[in-house]
């Protein structure tokens, strides 16, 4: 049998009150043998039985569907009630009646809240009996009525599990993409740094020596790269930026991100401007990535003539820091998706890089309840970072 119908099957079976229904249609009709039917547009299988009359039709008994009033009924959706077939105009002549021998017949549709057709509560008897009474019909109604929601509700449950399974699937799926991620892009790399420092001990010509630290600095720059990559697959895959928040003095952070920065580039300019001296608590590591981003960004697409800008202050009750570069403007048409995850706007020299740096800094804005905001005027560029300095949630 098709799964489809097993799980029907299983779950009308699953249902406490179907067995008590049958009884009660028996005792009350007179009717030796009552069913829940799942009828469809080519099957007719019994899920629910009581048999007093040795019918023979089990749970995933079938009938064709063809010989059965039940497929007349999908068709009409109402219900039919037959006291005597010999007495009856329309069914005495009818197929279904003659090839089961039967006399008494009522079967009332099943039909689910989004008008779906799940099948039919039905009684049979090879003798006359008297289900044409209203309150026959009331009863039959009221118990079709009340399988189709436990039908319903089985159906819920089988798809909270499975949703719930598949949650699961997947994050377990997520944390191995991660870590393979990780550990197949941070190994190589590890690789190339531990042999630059073998060749770093060695005698070097002052050429040597240029390229070797070029080739540092670009295993350095492929490391930021490796993080980016990583805190994106986290936070499309893992649900967003998640913080290892501590109480540390917030420019002591700055200053450290500075200072690195100008060893990277020790031709450039970095003017800070401290005016927030402060503890915070907060994820450090995340903001010192975030500052770094910023700071790196200003002096990879600003004039490398000019100085590069940064100002921690605080606004109220918010931090604020700010990063400001002149060159040439980001155009407003990449202004507006500045943010998002490898969008660079228009191909142009000054906003090669403009991918997960930014998108990933929201991110960690957002996760700290801060926003990240850009502009561009004239010359100079500014980006700003604004978080509650006593944050909602820790």
């Amino acid at each position: 049998m098709d799964r489809e119908f097993a799980n029907d099957i299983s779950m009308v079976n699953a249902i406490d009150v179907v067995p008590s229904i049958l009884e009660v249609i028996c005792q009350a009709t007179g009717m030796g043998y009552a069913a829940v039917a799942r009828v469809t547009e080519d099957r007719w299988i019994a899920c629910g039985v009581r048999d007093e009359i040795n019918f023979g039709l089990e749970p995933g008994g079938e009938l064709p569907i063809e010989t059965t009033i039940c497929h007349e009924i999908r068709a009409h959706r109402n219900p039919v009630l037959i006291d005597d077939v010999d007495c009856d105009p329309q069914y005495r002549d009818h197929h279904t009646p003659k090839t089961y021998r039967l006399k008494s017949y009522i079967s009332v549709p099943i039909i689910l809240s989004d008008d779906s057709f799940f099948g039919t509560l039905c009684a049979i008897s090879p003798e006359p009996a008297e289900v044409s009474k209203p309150e026959i019909l009331g009863m039959f109604t009221l118990f079709a009525q009340m399988i189709g929601y436990h039908i319903e509700a089985s159906q819920s449950l089988v798809e909270s599990k499975t949703a719930l399974l598949t949650e699961q699937e997947t994050s377990a799926l997520r944390e191995q993409f991660i870590a393979v991620l990780g550990h197949d892009l941070r190994n190589p790399l590890a690789g190339i740094k531990g042999g630059m420092r073998m060749l770093g001990a060695e005698e070097l010509s002052d050429r040597g020596k240029a390229v070797l630290d070029m080739v540092d600095a670009t295993i350095d720059r492929m490391s930021g790269l490796i993080d980016n990559v990583m805190d994106f697959a986290r936070g499309r895959l893992g649900g967003g930026i998640t913080l290892d928040p501590s109480l540390k003095r917030i420019d002591a952070t700055v200053q450290q991100v500075a200072d690195e920065l100008r060893l990277t580039y020790p031709d450039r300019e970095i003017v800070l401007d401290l005016k927030l001296e402060t503890d915070l608590h907060a994820d450090h590591d995340r903001l010192g990535q975030l500052f770094s981003n910023l700071l790196g960004n200003a002096l990879m697409h600003g004039d490398p003539d000019q100085p590069i800008h940064a100002v921690l202050g605080r606004d109220g009750d918010h931090l604020t820091f700010e990063t400001s570069n002149f060159g040439e403007p980001i155009p407003a048409k990449a202004m507006e998706s500045l943010f998002s995850p490898f969008e660079r706007g228009e191909a142009r020299s000054s906003l090669q890089g403009l991918g997960l740096g930014l998108y990933i800094s929201s991110q960690i804005a957002q996760a700290h309840e801060g926003e990240l905001t850009a502009k561009s005027e004239g010359r100079e560029t500014t980006f700003t970072f604004r978080m509650p300095i006593v944050r909602k949630q820790l």
